[in-house]
């Protein structure tokens, strides 16, 4: 929420091309007990919406380790870090590309979004793409909608501007046309998603100010749940 006073230096940052990295924390209403004074909701909006500045936010340890290194490698734009104060579980990964229930190494980050989990049972009817600390509620989504019938992908997309300035090549291959099925997953505003989505997507968002509970308590009271996902999921699929 405070880069909200740093904006002013940030953009100008942007501007003048000058590679600096910013560190933000307290990603989401998940923080809970301060209260919507405090809550990020449309933040990181705000912050995508400068041009030439790069935000990334990791899903878990992993993901953070190569987010620093991704960034320490740039050398042009400033970075901005959106990192979660929760106790996140660390993802069990495998080494390369998903492929079955192994999910993706986390090296992948540096491309913007990457496959993290593959349909299990054939080609994907529906793509689930979720960042930072909502990445698990995806997969857990998944699950279930693998159990359904339902094969699934869930794309983790920590960073859209990376993901954006990969080749075309790329981006269909995560993201096919042929999949109209789409759902976003965060705890902020869905604006910068629509892209992502097209006309048949659907959002699990939060799209007003929050208050003051228990971080669990606040993503339930908000619909950021497993629950609010698979919901999603079905009614993309009947919108197809």
């Amino acid at each position: 929420m405070f880069s909200d006073y740093m904006r002013p230096a940030v953009r100008l940052a942007a501007l003048m091309n000058i590679p600096a990295i910013y560190v933000w924390t307290h990603d989401s209403i998940a923080l809970g007990g301060d209260g919507p004074t405090h809550q990020p909701v449309e933040s990181l909006t705000a912050l995508r919406a400068i041009p030439n500045l790069t935000i990334i936010r990791p899903s878990d340890g992993a993901e953070t380790a190569q987010a620093w290194l991704a960034t320490l490698q740039q050398h042009e734009g400033p970075i901005g870090l959106v990192l979660s104060r929760q106790d996140l579980p660390v993802l069990e990964r495998g080494d390369g590309d998903a492929s079955g229930d192994t999910l993706a190494a986390a090296s992948n980050l540096a491309k913007g979004g990457y496959i993290l989990a593959e349909a299990r049972s054939g080609a994907p009817e529906v793509i689930l793409i979720a960042t930072g600390s909502e990445v698990s509620l995806a997969l857990d989504a998944r699950a279930v909608l693998e159990d359904e019938g339902t094969p699934t992908r869930v794309v983790a997309m920590p960073s859209q501007e990376w993901f954006l300035a990969q080749p075309e090549e790329y981006r269909s291959a995560v993201l096919p046309a042929s999949v109209t099925a789409r759902v976003s997953v965060e705890a902020g505003l869905a604006l910068t998603w629509a892209p992502f989505l097209g006309t048949r997507g659907r959002s699990v968002s939060v799209e007003t100010f929050g208050a003051s509970a228990d971080g669990g308590e606040m993503l339930r009271r908000y619909g950021i749940t497993t629950e609010a996902v698979i919901e999603a999921a079905h009614d993309s699929l009947a919108a197809n």
